[in-house]
């Protein structure tokens, strides 16, 4: 419970500074390409941490009806992975980020009954992504908008790499399952 308490207040405080930052950026005066590219991060992160923090203690995939999840056109997934180099990224990431076999097997551990909580896991990271990708491309426009043209593309660039990515790699993923879930079935 108090580790629930704590990523829910965490993830709160996360909501209310980035909206601050938000909202006063254009209070600051900030010229250098350098310093708008840090700032551009660090409002993603926040923005992200938001969704994050509230998902490991939430289950915030339930925000989101279960037809959303579902893989209507694999296809057009399939083309747009590759179009995109999605691969590319999965394998950046299990480099860096997912190297420990440690870390990957809590995520899906090989088993039967470990592809049930896989999904579900999936859909939990791509809801962690899918609303600050929404929400930053907000932000984005709202930069453009008032004059903070770098800002806003630098913000938009970092939330395609950081969001749209992860969202497209996880419908993959359940892509992926459902194939070889409906190959075993027959």
């Amino acid at each position: 419970m108090p580790k629930k308490i704590f990523l829910t207040l965490v993830s709160a405080f996360l909501a209310w500074q980035s909206f601050d930052v938000v909202v006063r950026m254009h209070l600051f005066d900030v010229q250098a390409w350098q310093w708008l590219l840090f700032i551009s991060w660090v409002i993603n992160m926040m923005v992200t941490g938001v969704f994050a923090f509230a998902g490991m203690v939430h289950p915030t995939q339930r925000l989101l009806p279960d037809a959303y999840y579902a893989i209507h056109r694999p296809d057009r997934l399939e083309k747009v992975y590759k179009i995109l180099k999605i691969n590319w990224f999965r394998k950046f990431l299990l480099a860096t980020f997912w190297k420990k076999k440690e870390q990957r097997k809590a995520y899906f551990d090989g088993s039967k009954r470990g592809v049930a909580g896989f999904v579900e896991s999936t859909m939990k990271a791509e809801f962690g992504h899918l609303a600050p990708f929404v929400l930053l491309n907000v932000v984005s426009v709202y930069f453009a908008a008032t004059g903070m043209v770098l800002l806003g593309l630098f913000t938009a660039a970092f939330n395609v790499l950081g969001n749209l990515y992860p969202v497209l790699l996880q419908r993959h993923h359940r892509m992926r399952i459902g194939r070889i879930d409906r190959a075993r079935k027959g």
